[in-house]
């Protein structure tokens, strides 16, 4: 009996090679946060409607959230968001889509045919579901998810692994998953946003640099802090540690120490600040726009602004910190005001992905 076992293991342990040669593919998901159809009304009320009824970009109880999103923000901010959205859009589309979509070509280049790459929504199109429905079908031997946000947010890259494992949670058979949490320190995530300041440095003489990030709720955060004992909304971001790693507010000074680290920024000449607040709510601080009113009152009149919360470039960045915050700098006596492109489609991006898919 046992040398009957010991044939039978041996069988189920040596699959024969013509059954090998299909077993091996990983599906690597990447998802950015997701963009209306068209730059049209309907649709971006639509998209506003997804967005903002997710329990973890504003998480508040079901009733209220809905009659706030469906009574007052998406009736009324929509044909707002609309007249900005049409400010951005490409000719093939939206940027975050058309740069997504490149991505998603070229980093399938660069992985060979031992990988499966496709691009993926957490709202609207293509959307989470429809593409793991696809991967579903491929008998892939794992997934890897790579959210593209740097730093790890609730309302970003924690409800992209919740409407992941929604879907996947139906699936009779789940292969292997695993996710990226974030990458803010990742040396060619950095090397990127320094490769895209240099055409700018080599031009001009800053006074201050901008390092400017997406707000959240002062709630969101300390939400995030389990011990209840670590968040003081304060000089504890000063630091990253084990206890306020996964703190978003914590990871964008990291982000900041890093990258003025690699551009050589002397102390003093930069600030890490907040952007897009929504609502009444405290957002977490300084908040961009109060910051760069001050600096042309303390002789501070030219600026370099950086989105390291964002690989690619969309409204937060393109119109509100390109723009509208250049607009509000030189209204108080700013004189110049530069923004430092996303790593959108640069092939350092694509590398940043490839060893993020190597070493997941």
């Amino acid at each position: 009996m046992i040398g009957i076992l010991m044939n039978m293991n041996q069988s189920v342990s040596q699959p024969s090679s013509s059954t090998s040669k299909n077993i091996g593919k990983t599906g690597v998901f990447i998802v950015n946060l997701g963009t209306p159809d068209s730059p049209n009304t309907p649709d971006v009320r639509k998209y506003l409607r997804e967005f903002l009824m997710d329990g973890r970009v504003i998480d508040i109880p079901f009733i209220p959230r809905f009659l706030l999103v469906n009574g007052i923000i998406a009736p009324f901010r929509s044909p707002k968001s609309a007249k900005t959205y049409k400010e951005v859009w490409l000719p093939e589309g939206s940027p975050l889509k058309v740069y997504g979509l490149a991505v998603e070509k070229m980093l399938q280049e660069a992985l060979g045919d031992d990988y499966v790459v496709k691009l993926g929504m957490r709202y609207q199109n293509p959307s989470i579901e429809s593409r793991l429905m696809e991967f579903q079908k491929m008998g892939l031997t794992e997934i890897i998810v790579i959210p593209f946000f740097p730093q790890y947010a609730s309302a970003t890259t924690g409800s992209v692994y919740e409407e992941v494992m929604r879907v996947l949670s139906k699936w009779q058979v789940m292969p292997s998953v695993k996710f990226v949490n974030q990458f803010l320190a990742h040396p060619k995530f950095l090397q990127g946003f320094v490769q895209n300041a240099q055409k700018y440095l080599q031009a001009h003489q800053y006074d201050h640099f901008i390092f400017s990030y997406h707000g959240l709720p002062e709630r969101q955060i300390r939400k995030g802090d389990c011990t209840k004992e670590v968040c003081k909304l304060g000089s504890c971001c000063d630091t990253l540690h084990a206890m306020n790693q996964h703190c978003y507010r914590a990871q964008c000074f990291e982000t900041t120490r890093l990258l003025v680290k690699a551009l050589n920024i002397p102390e003093g000449k930069y600030t890490t600040c907040f952007q897009s607040r929504l609502g009444n709510d405290p957002w977490i601080k300084p908040y961009t726009e109060d910051v760069i009113k001050e600096l042309p009152k303390k002789g501070l009149k030219s600026v370099l602004a950086f989105s390291p919360a964002f690989v690619a470039d969309c409204l937060e960045t393109t119109l509100e910190v390109g723009e509208e915050y250049k607009e509000v700098f030189e209204k108080e006596g700013g004189e110049h005001w530069d923004l430092v492109e996303s790593l959108n489609d640069s092939p350092i991006w694509v590398e940043t992905l490839v060893d993020l898919v190597k070493t997941c």
